[in-house]
């Protein structure tokens, strides 16, 4: 199952900015794994004076941006474990600010979220893997738009690139 095989009914256009970064021939779970190796060794490579920075007022640190990551991925990971298992009613949105704004983020450790984030991505490669190849194309209502275990997956992977990208723009 890779990339190429999305079909347009399978993910909302916002979403196609995410799985867009990620190779036409990028095999999900593949991607999963090494995306998982290079997000922590890029994390562990961090100056350890970029973790409490922000490149601008009301924008998010390091940590909080990870612990955004990691919240993202448990919200989507629940939204795709529902799809496979054939959920019909529509799941909410959530506010990923007001998630981060609550999540206390600035006190916790570095190497504890690169933790979290590693066992949480594991989990996910796990659960993905348990999908056969008809769960995995089942779609749902995600906060209004359609999507797919698949589909949702790509977004995981693509949306940590899109935040190695603008760490090493804004952020280094």
């Amino acid at each position: 199952m890779n990339r190429s095989e999305l079909q347009p009914n399978e993910i909302g256009n916002y979403y196609w900015r995410y799985i867009n970064l990620l190779p036409e021939k990028a095999d999900l779970i593949d991607t999963l794994i090494s995306n998982t190796h290079d997000f922590v060794g890029f994390l562990n490579e961090l100056p350890k004076d970029k973790w409490h920075y922000s490149y601008e007022d009301g924008k998010w640190n390091i940590l909080e941006m990870l612990q955004h990551i990691i919240d993202t991925e448990r919200v989507f990971q629940y939204r795709a474990l529902s799809f496979a298992r054939g959920e019909e009613k529509p799941l909410p949105g959530f506010d990923h600010d007001r998630f981060a704004e609550m999540s206390d983020a600035g006190r916790r450790l570095p190497k504890d979220l690169i933790s979290e984030f590693q066992a949480n991505r594991d989990s996910a490669i796990y659960l993905f893997k348990s999908f056969n190849q008809e769960m995995l194309k089942r779609t749902g209502n995600m906060n209004g738009v359609p999507a797919s275990p698949r589909a949702i997956g790509f977004i995981m992977a693509g949306h940590v690139l899109h935040h190695i990208d603008l760490i090493t723009k804004k952020y280094l």
